[in-house]
């Protein structure tokens, strides 16, 4: 999918951006359709994998940059490159400034001046009409991608050493919205991650009622008392997953007094604690990628629809 707020975000801090991004593939190839980088002169974010590949294209990108407009081209990995890959893969690279940045839903443009096919003229009609987004096309000298949307809406309670770990390591992950929640403004960083929402509340347990009842949680806060007191306010709010930082010792402490609150056993123990994966240490980084490594295993268990996706 395309990540507009990305490319605007790149593009207000450098000026021109050269977007490249795989259009399709055969056979092997580095990344996925879809997977963009994109590139400045004096430096790059995101990746389209494969070491030579991503290095040739990005200075392709770079003499683009002068040139502006676009171009297309497919790369063999093995003959080109001399990669084991063996496949190929169809690279499309564009220059955009804050005149030419696209609009959402869906960015539909040709690469070759042509006029709009029928394919094309329907499959967006389909998506005006019906909320069908279509995943990435590039057919007929046109690319088609879907504007990205946030799917996955994480609330990130605390911003201590757990807390900072694990929102730099979530936040570059596709499709996902953090909003990071502590006591002061002067508890998180003074940059925050592309993609974080910052909500200094004095009272975080009130901020409970602005999440989203499907949004996912991960409670870290300095306090056990708030730790509990938000676990609390999250049984009765709703929640889709939440995880609770801590020892077998103090989520045994917990579900003692959370049932004493009035909450059933089956529903507190939705709530995950510890998280991570102990086996790794108590590093907050080593915490913060055990935390990342079962966040992503609970999106390819229970898929989420788009939060603006159609009922069906």
């Amino acid at each position: 999918m395309f990540d507009l707020d990305a490319l605007a975000d790149a593009v207000r801090a450098h000026g021109r951006v050269a977007r490249v991004v795989i259009a399709g593939h055969d056979g092997s190839s580095p990344r996925e359709t879809g997977a963009a980088m994109l590139v400045w002169q004096t430096g790059q974010s995101g990746t389209i994998g494969g070491g030579a590949l991503e290095h040739q294209a990005a200075q392709a990108a770079r003499a683009l940059l002068e040139t502006r407009g676009a171009r297309v081209d497919r790369v063999a990995l093995g003959p080109a490159l001399n990669q084991c890959c063996g496949g190929a893969v169809t690279l499309v690279s564009e220059v955009y400034d804050a005149s030419t940045l696209p609009q959402p839903p869906i960015v539909a443009r040709s690469l070759d001046g042509s006029d709009m096919p029928l394919s094309v003229k329907r499959l967006l009609a389909a998506a005006r009409n019906q909320g069908s987004m279509p995943g990435l096309r590039f057919e007929h000298g046109w690319l088609i991608e879907p504007v990205c949307r946030p799917s996955r809406d994480l609330w990130l309670w605390g911003a201590g050493h757990v807390g900072r770990a694990i929102a730099a390591v979530l936040a570059p992950l596709p499709d996902l919205a953090i909003t990071w929640v502590d006591i002061a403004p002067d508890r998180f960083p003074a940059a925050l991650p592309p993609g974080v929402r910052a909500l200094p509340a004095p009272d975080p347990a009130a901020a409970v009622a602005l999440a989203p009842p499907d949004a996912e949680h991960l409670i870290l806060t300095f306090s056990h008392m708030l730790d509990l007191e938000l676990c609390h306010r999250l049984l009765d709010h709703g929640f889709l997953r939440c995880g609770l930082i801590g020892s077998a010792t103090k989520w045994a402490r917990f579900r003692s007094r959370l049932a004493a609150l009035g909450h059933g056993a089956q529903e507190i123990a939705r709530i995950r604690c510890p998280i991570g994966d102990p086996a790794l240490g108590k590093h907050p980084q080593a915490i913060a990628l055990g935390v990342a490594a079962a966040f992503l295993r609970d999106a390819k268990a229970a898929p989420r629809m788009q939060r603006d996706a159609p009922a069906s």
